[in-house]
């Protein structure tokens, strides 16, 4: 018997319009000066509508709540409909499914991200949770930033923010600072402003740990790089000149 996917799809986008209001819309368009097409619900209201409709459906596998994430995906109308879909499989992702996930999230950056907002919530919620369990494969993220999409290429950057020190289990997880700046090299005359943002920001929180490389990196490349990423990559940096 065949799973009418398009029905829970249909199901959790009538939640989220039951508890949008165009004010709720406004104050997310703020954030978004280039447009966004939001029914106006916010983030305790998608993650109320995940956990509200798994509680409900404790039934649908694993493997059905991706296909549901798919098809949520392939039809969304508004981007909030796109964040229930990743949220719908964030808990499952540490012990289901297998490494070639990767390659999903990738198609989906390329294919139904539209937004700033869209590239970091599936990067530091989902794909985080699922590089928790699978720390071998967070370097293959590189691979992003050869990407036609802009996207792809901000969530190159972004998936490792959170990755350059981890602990993960009982041990202590390090990204290849080398790789870091490779990265950030290959990006830095990018000309989409969110990639640039992304450069900013990994190279802030690298500071944390490696600051001298980050300040070395900044001396070496100032030439090349927007002043407004290499603000955000000094926010937390005492530069004494």
């Amino acid at each position: 018997m065949t799973t009418n996917y398009t029905k829970y799809a249909n199901t959790l986008k009538r939640h989220l319009l039951d508890l949008s209001t165009p004010a709720k819309a406004e104050a997310s368009r703020r954030y978004f000066p280039h447009g966004i097409v939001c029914v106006g619900a916010n983030a305790a209201d998608i993650k109320f509508v995940v956990k509200h409709f798994l509680e409900n459906h404790p039934q649908l596998t694993p493997e059905q709540l991706l296909a549901i994430t798919e098809t949520v995906l392939e039809r969304a109308e508004y981007s909030e409909e796109k964040m229930v879909a990743y949220g719908l499989i964030s808990k499952h992702v540490k012990k289901h499914y297998d490494d070639t996930l990767l390659q999903r999230f990738r198609y989906w950056l390329e294919n139904y991200a539209n937004n700033w907002a869209l590239v970091d919530d599936l990067c530091m919620k989902t794909l985080f949770n699922f590089f928790m369990a699978r720390p071998h494969l967070i370097e293959h993220t590189k691979e992003w930033a050869y990407s036609d999409v802009s996207w792809c290429r901000r969530a190159s950057n972004v998936a490792w923010v959170k990755f350059i020190k981890r602990k993960i289990g009982k041990t202590e997880y390090k990204l290849d600072k080398k790789l870091i700046f490779e990265n950030c090299s290959l990006l830095i005359s990018d000309q989409d402003e969110f990639v640039q943002k992304s450069i900013g920001w990994l190279l802030k929180v690298t500071a944390a740990e490696h600051e001298k490389d980050v300040l070395a990196f900044i001396e070496k490349n100032a030439k090349n790089m927007p002043r407004g990423t290499i603000r955000y990559a000094l926010e937390k940096v005492d530069v004494k000149r």
